[in-house]
């Protein structure tokens, strides 16, 4: 049974905002009441609760303007706990003076004309049956949201859309779960240690690995890599020196896809794999350019994405010829100065050495990841000097779970998953 929006009266005037560490707010008529709650569907059951206790109290419905990462809601509420979502332009602007409200597109006015008559109808004119396109309909059909307050009203039987943030989140998705016809290879780089490229792999692959892709990080580094340190080993010590010696084998044609679980590192829950660098103290090999090109075709063989790694020395062979392989860029930085002042010098190199890797350089994604809480405007102020150079920029929030040890994906909160998703779609639109 619909509810009757004829009784409900300007006031109280109600808002509630969901905010993504699972503490809400409560506004009636100006006042605010705090909420918390051990997840974001209790915190939503006690905002509800309290507002149809209001609406009961009153006797009559009320409505609310809803507010959580997903978007902008608008609800009314009756006594008796049920919930219909109106849209925007029913909304009297009283009811949604607290949040600014994006006015919806005008509906489109419909014409209607008068049938000509049969005998004034045009003659059919026939043309060959090889020009016609397929009759059947392009598919239309939306899932329902699944997020936000409209997911959770759809959990209780409702079947409202999506937001504008979940249709966006559903598109990087598809982006990031995408099979190229051939391997695809990422190289990250920025001459300065410490710019954050060993979690931006991580990250990455993470993202790619658990969206379906056939992914392995490659730590393409001189000396012993950090990517082995923050990642799972498995139950053997290989490295990339130990693929180069097998290479034959592993490039053979009889060999099986299982073969290279010999020789890297799988990541449980994150579903990629490591390729690890050296890790032997009293190591002395240098890995050529030509072992690189030999661990390209080993790695493009069993994997369908790759992930590379690299040191700081962008003149050594390992380096140059990581760029010489790849086919997207990815350039990660912290905010600290000389973070921000080596991506820029990394890209200007690159476009410097030649047309490809210019072309590298000009269609670079900018990863800014925050260096400590507090910094979200610097990052935002770093993320502009570089848009009008690279094809995207994104700025990951700071997040305890990166600063030391196993890097997890499921361990970071919503909001860094949500842009490390968001860096994953803008590499995938260039590969």
């Amino acid at each position: 049974m619909a509810i009757e929006k004829s009784l409900i009266q300007p006031e109280p005037v109600i808002s509630a905002i969901i905010n993504g560490d699972n503490t809400g707010v409560l506004k009636i008529n100006g006042e605010e009441h705090p909420y918390e709650a051990p997840d974001v569907n209790d915190l939503r059951q006690a905002l509800m609760k309290r507002v149809i206790g209001e609406a009961a109290t009153l006797g009559r419905p009320v409505r609310v303007t809803s507010m959580d990462d997903s978007g902008v809601s608008y609800l009314v509420v009756s006594p008796a706990g049920e919930v219909e979502e109106e849209q925007p332009e029913a909304v009297p602007e009283d009811a949604s003076s607290i949040i600014q409200r994006i006015p919806a597109a005008p509906a489109a006015s419909t014409t209607v004309t008068k049938a000509p008559a049969a005998a004034t109808e045009a003659p059919v004119t026939r043309r060959s049956i090889r020009e016609a396109s397929s009759f059947l309909a392009a598919p239309s059909a939306v899932e329902p949201a699944s997020q936000g307050i409209r997911g959770w009203l759809n959990s209780l039987g409702m079947s409202l859309a999506p937001s504008e943030e979940e249709l966006s989140e559903r598109e990087d998705i598809r982006l990031a779960s995408k099979h190229f016809a051939g391997t695809r290879t990422i190289a990250v780089a920025n001459q300065k240690g410490g710019s954050n490229k060993t979690p931006t792999v991580a990250d990455l692959a993470a993202v790619f690995g658990r969206n379906g892709g056939s992914v392995v990080a490659w730590d393409n580094n001189p000396t012993t890599g950090t990517l082995g340190w923050r990642t799972e080993k498995g139950d053997h010590s290989r490295s990339a020196l130990d693929v180069i010696a097998a290479a034959d084998a592993l490039l053979s044609p009889t060999a099986q896809s299982a073969d290279i679980n010999a020789f890297v590192h799988h990541q449980s829950t994150d579903k990629y794999d490591v390729l690890r660098s050296d890790a032997d103290v009293a190591g002395t090999h240098e890995v050529t350019a030509e072992e690189v090109d030999i661990l390209h075709r080993v790695v493009s063989k069993y994997y369908r994405l790759i992930l590379m790694d690299s040191g700081n020395n962008h003149r050594s062979a390992e380096w140059n010829r990581m760029i010489d392989h790849a086919d997207q860029l990815v350039v990660p930085t912290t905010n600290e100065e000389d973070r921000v002042e080596a991506a820029l010098l990394t890209l200007q190199g690159l476009d410097l050495k030649g047309a490809r890797s210019a072309d590298l350089a000009s269609n670079a994604v900018v990863v800014v990841s925050e260096r400590q809480r507090g910094e979200a405007r610097l990052s935002q102020e770093t993320a502009e000097k570089f848009r009008p150079y690279v094809r995207d920029v994104v700025v990951v929030p700071f997040d305890e779970a990166l600063k030391s040890g196993q890097i997890r994906f499921g361990a970071l909160q919503p909001a860094t998953r949500r842009a490390w998703l968001r860096a994953a779609a803008a590499v995938a639109r260039g590969l």
